[in-house]
């Protein structure tokens, strides 16, 4: 691997279609998907990624079935109590992102004690994306703004502050303990090839890698051989590289 991404965003797609090719119900494949997160985090901590962002649920998966949706708390529950020991041992600080006015109280309770538990920790700062949306997040910011002059600040006049201030401001409203950096790499599996509503600014700039691997099969090699091309990509963020410049680079007109 040439580089390595320091934030990695995982859109976790493919538990009901891993069940349903096997004639289960879709809530064991979001059983066995969450047996993948386990080696996932544990290979992005190995491997110095120093920020992971799982989307587990959006907004919209509300719509669907009570019963599925059920089983998705309670396993996001249990996943909780379950690696709070993991994460003091490895280093790992845990947080859930995203609106809690839906969620239970026993998971709410669950989300604090797990936050507060790990909160110190240094080496890779793990997020929970659970009843989440980024274009809903955002419209909550701007409407605040809106009501008070003194939330305005979140736009400051000086440019090169005002990214910063932003993410501040939204962190809060998606209850991040910190601001949340900009993607590096975005890895969706499943074999879908869109953002769904995650991300949305921080993903502004992200490589994106999308694979047809299911989900619940998503295996730490498969997570290598992102990060690999993650290492051949040439980022500009806009700019141009230096071969560019010098006329070796036939990708120039194509420059984003």
């Amino acid at each position: 691997m040439q580089s390595i991404p320091q934030h990695v965003a995982i859109i976790m797609d493919g538990n009901g279609r891993w069940a349903s090719r096997r004639g289960l119900p879709r809530t064991a494949g979001h059983r066995r998907g969450a047996k993948a997160v386990r080696r996932i985090v544990e290979f992005a901590a190995q491997h110095q990624v120093r920020e992971l962002t799982l989307f587990a649920f959006s907004s919209d998966n509300w719509q669907r079935p009570l019963g599925e949706t059920t089983v998705l708390m309670a396993l996001l529950q249990q996943y909780l109590c379950q690696e709070i020991r993991t994460c003091l041992e490895q280093g790992i600080a845990l947080e859930v992102i995203g609106r809690r006015d839906r969620l239970g109280r026993s998971l709410g309770e669950a989300i604090d004690r797990c936050e507060g538990a790990t909160a110190a920790g240094e080496r890779m700062r793990l997020r929970i994306a659970v009843d989440y949306s980024s274009r809903q997040s955002i419209a909550h910011l701007m409407m605040q703004c809106a009501a008070s002059p003194s939330a305005r600040q979140v736009l400051p006049s000086s440019p090169p502050h005002r990214r910063h201030r932003l993410s501040d401001q939204l962190a809060s409203v998606v209850h991040a303990k910190r601001p949340i950096g900009d993607v590096d790499l975005l890895i969706r599996s499943g074999g879908e090839r869109r953002l769904s509503d995650f991300l949305l600014l921080e993903c502004a700039y992200a490589e994106l890698y999308f694979t047809d691997v299911l989900w619940p099969d998503f295996t730490a090699q498969n997570f290598a051989t992102a990060l690999d091309a993650f290492g051949l990509r040439n980022r500009r963020f806009g700019g141009l590289s230096e071969a560019s410049v010098t006329g070796q680079d036939p990708q120039v007109r194509h420059a984003r």
